[in-house]
Parts: structure tokens; C-alpha cells; sequence
């Protein structure tokens, strides 16, 4: 059963004292050692470009993350270090939009590829100037544009449909992220020239040399023939089997969907049909590389973290922030101190860790007690309980599609919480679980990387890049 449709009843509501407790075990001098590994800086500027966007990869979510990767490893799962946590420099970012205090990831994604921020739902359309996307091109380009006119071969990779917010503010410019496709364009607006994300992917004069993802459905086949016709080395690729057949080093222009929408979960991807992040990372990066070019620009999406926290189901979010984890890895060994890679969040969401589990505890189950708190108990000591008498999860959303828990709800089992397809409790029942406001992390190493520091405003990511490229 796919990991997003099976709900489960939810909510939590527990009140605990102050507690302070010394909880045992440190990192092991493995995971230690992994520091070692960070980027030697001798480049005076960077060659090359990799920015890595987890879709609503919070603190809670790397915090959640590093557990239950290192768990996965058969760890305690605290004291794990996760890829880019090896890099020295590390700031929060501000991720409110123009006219929103919790933002989209249309006017986040803008901020960090044209440097300004903007309203919520639209691609590169500065407040005030909409319709001016239409037809000529804003004034201000995207890092992409920036770094084709500089030189750089561009790559996109999403496990989003391409068009997608994130992936298209690379490229596109569009008033309304929901203009994917040409059937998306309102008719009021066609007489002054609008075009989708998708037609602007194509266009002849698209920065993007490899664009990989999802999203076929959102191209017409008058588009996909665009792609190819630009060129003998274009081409359109939409199986696992054809991708696998290609050859990084023919540095090919290569237009890759393998899916009518997004790719699917990582919990339920068929590695038959879709190619991992971390394979179409190793892809671009060798594609890309290959070229007679003065180095290349590649974003790297891991898009539905996002989608699963939507759905409220914890696991699912955490499988594909693994799945950024490793390509991240990748980038890290198949790059040299010539390439700045940045690792960031476009905006959290309302995902919260709580509830006094001791240390090791299985970060997707029920919140089991220390000793020093179990000692206390009068109970039954193999788990915390909530207000209602009855154990609780460490995971939870403030809102979302859950069922809210009632004194008439029974109480909950470790089997249903471990759970793939289970989805956290929530406190606000909503149909989707919301974004949040919080400041995200941003780590970096490489050329450039000393900038990333602080507290930082989500377009300065722009200035970091351009300036670490020598593209003023």
C-alpha cells in the first residue's frame, strides 16, 4: 500500500513537567571522523555549482532525519552524521515571502535562483510587474540564465514534475505556478503572451541543458518533438530502461521524465522503472562534467519530503530525505575543492520531535521512558502517557488530514506507528498539513562557502552563488 493513503487516527495532547535527564552514549569515533572529510578550499572560485533543496527540509526534519538513517544503520540513530553535516559553514536562512509569513514554494525558490523575494505562487515575477513574464522576459535572470550566459552548462533534477515550483523557478517565469502546462493558462491572459513553465523549458533558448523528474503529462508531444529538434544531441528519454542506457560521457542534452506526475515516494519506487536521486545526480554530474564548458550549475530537488509531510506521514518524509542524504554523498565524492555545494530547505513544515523518549528510542514509535523517568512511574513502564492515559508518538504535525485523537480513540500500538503508510498525530485537523514560518538550514562547503553564515535573508543564496562563480 502506497506510504500517503492509508490514514490513521492521530493527535496528541501531553503536558510533562521540566525534566532534565543525563542520557548515555556518545558518538562513536566513526561518525566522528567523518568531519575529516570536509572540502580543502584552494580554488579561488568555484568551477562549478550543486545546490541541493530538500522541499520542506526543516531542523525537525534533519533532526528526525539523521535518527532515522542512523537507525536504519543499526545505530542509536543520535549520534549519526548525516553527508552535509560534515561541512563547516552552516547559517539559518529566512524563508518568509513578500506577502506571506509561511511561504510557498514558488516565492522561496524565487528568492534563492533570482535574488529577490516575492509573493507567494508566483515564479520570478517581482510584486507589482505581473503579466511582465509574458512575452519578453523580465529584466532581472535566474542564476541559471546568469551562469548559461557565463559559460556553464545547466542541470535540473527533481523528484517533483519538473514544472513544479522548485524546479521551474530555474528556468521559468510564470504569475501563477499552477501554469505547468499550456491548458494551465488562463484565457485572460494568452492575448498578452503568456507561456507554461513547460513550453519555456523547451524554447530554444532555455539555460537547462539536462533536465531530469517527473511530469510527462504536463508536455505535449509538439513540445517533447521541440526538445528534440534543437539538435543531435537532444534527447527524450521517459523509462528507467532508456535513462540507463545513456551514456554520461556523450554529454547529450537530455530531457528525462519518468512519470506522468512526480516521481513516486522513495518508500514505493520501483528501481526498475525510476532512477534514484542519487543515480540521476551521479548522471548530471558526469554529463555536465563531460562538457567543453567553463564548469556547470545543478540543483538537485528532493521535492516530495515535501508531498509526504503534506500527507502528515512521517516515514515517508524521512525515506526521501534519505534519499537526498545519499545523493548528497555522491556529489561529495565525484566533486573536486573546484565545486561550492550548498544544501538548504526552501521552508519547513508544522513537524515536531517531543515527548521525553529515551535515548535510542525508535524514532517512528511510541515514546518509550528513560529509566530515571520510568522510575517515577506508577504504571505500566514501557511508555510515556498522554493526558488521556494512553501512549503518544515522538513524531507528530500540529495540523494535517489526520484523524484528531478523542477519549473513545484506542491507543495506539508501536506495530501501527512503525507503520510505513501510518500518518502522525495532528492537533488542527485540516485536509494538508501545513508549511511553517522557521528559519531553515543552509550548509555549504567550497569556494565561496565562507559567505554562508549567520542569519541570513533566502536571496542572499543568490548572491552566494553568483559571487562564488565570479558571474557579477
Amino acid at each position: 500500500m502506497s506510504i500517503s493513503r492509508k490514514f490513521s487516527q492521530s493527535a496528541f495532547l501531553f503536558a510533562f513537567g521540566l525534566l532534565s535527564v543525563a542520557l548515555g552514549g556518545c558518538a562513536d569515533s566513526a561518525d566522528r571522523s567523518q568531519k575529516s572529510n570536509i572540502k580543502t578550499t584552494s580554488a579561488s572560485k568555484a568551477q562549478n555549482v550543486i545546490l541541493f533543496i530538500g522541499d520542506g527540509m526543516g531542523v525537525s526534519t534533519v533532526t528526525a532525519g539523521r535518527i532515522f538513517v542512523g537507525q536504519e544503520q543499526g545505530k542509536l540513530g543520535e549520534e549519526h552524521v548525516l553527508s552535509f553535516e560534515t561541512f563547516d559553514n552552516v547559517a539559518l536562512v529566512k524563508t518568509y515571502n513578500t506577502n506571506a509569513q509561511v511561504p510557498d514554494s514558488a516565492g522561496t525558490a524565487t528568492a534563492i535562483m533570482s535574488g529577490y523575494k516575492t509573493n507567494i505562487g508566483t515564479v520570478n515575477v517581482e510584486p507589482g510587474k505581473e503579466l511582465q513574464g509574458c512575452g519578453d522576459i523580465p529584466g532581472k535572470p535566474t542564476f541559471a540564465q546568469i551562469a548559461s550566459d557565463g559559460g556553464k552548462s545547466v542541470g535540473i533534477i527533481s523528484t517533483a514534475r519538473i514544472t513544479h515550483a522548485t524546479p521551474a523557478a530555474v528556468f521559468g517565469y510564470a504569475d501563477s505556478r499552477d501554469w505547468e502546462a499550456d491548458k494551465d493558462i488562463p484565457e485572460k491572459v494568452i492575448d498578452y503572451g503568456c507561456q507554461s513553465l513547460a513550453a519555456q523549458l523547451v524554447d530554444a533558448d532555455t539555460p537547462v541543458n539536462l533536465a531530469l523528474g517527473g511530469g510527462a503529462k504536463e508536455f505535449s508531444d509538439i513540445q517533447f518533438g521541440a526538445w528534440d529538434e534543437q539538435g543531435e544531441n537532444h534527447v527524450v528519454v521517459k523509462t528507467g530502461v532508456e535513462f540507463s542506457a545513456l551514456a554520461a560521457s556523450d554529454t547529450q542534452d537530455v530531457l528525462g521524465l519518468f512519470t506522468p506526475s512526480h516521481l513516486s515516494f522513495e518508500a514505493d519506487r520501483d528501481p526498475a522503472v525510476e532512477p534514484s536521486l542519487a543515480e540521476m545526480t551521479a548522471f548530471a554530474i558526469d554529463n555536465l562534467s563531460a562538457r567543453d564548458t567553463d564548469g556547470y550549475v545543478l540543483m538537485v530537488e528532493a521535492g516530495r519530503i515535501d508531498h509526504a509531510h503534506h500527507g502528515a506521514n512521517a516515514y515517508g518524509a524521512l525515506k526521501d530525505f534519505q534519499a537526498l542524504d545519499e545523493a548528497v554523498a555522491i556529489a561529495i565524492k565525484k566533486t573536486g575543492d573546484d565545486t561550492l555545494i550548498l544544501v538548504t530547505a526552501d521552508h519547513s513544515h508544522v513537524f515536531t520531535i517531543a515527548g521525553y523518549p529515551k535515548r535510542g528510542n525508535p524514532i517512528l514509535g511510541l515514546v518509550s521512558p528513560s529509566d530515571y523517568i520510568a522510575e517515577k512511574m506508577d504504571d505500566d513502564k514501557r511508555y510515556m502517557k498522554a493526558k488521556d492515559g494512553k501512549p503518544y508518538t515522538t513524531l507528530g504535525y500540529h495540523n494535517g488530514g489526520g484523524e484528531v485523537r478523542t477519549p473513545d480513540s484506542p491507543a495506539l500500538t508501536d506495530n501501527e506507528v512503525q507503520a510505513r503508510e501510518y500518518r502522525q498525530q495532528v492537533a488542527v485537523p485540516m485536509y494538508s498539513e501545513t508549511h511553517a514560518g522557521e528559519d531553515v538550514p543552509l550548509y555549504a562547503t567550497g569556494p565561496g562557502a565562507d559567505a554562508v553564515r549567520g542569519v541570513m535573508e533566502q536571496n542572499e543564496v543568490h548572491s552566494v552563488m553568483v559571487k562564488a562563480m565570479g558571474l557579477e
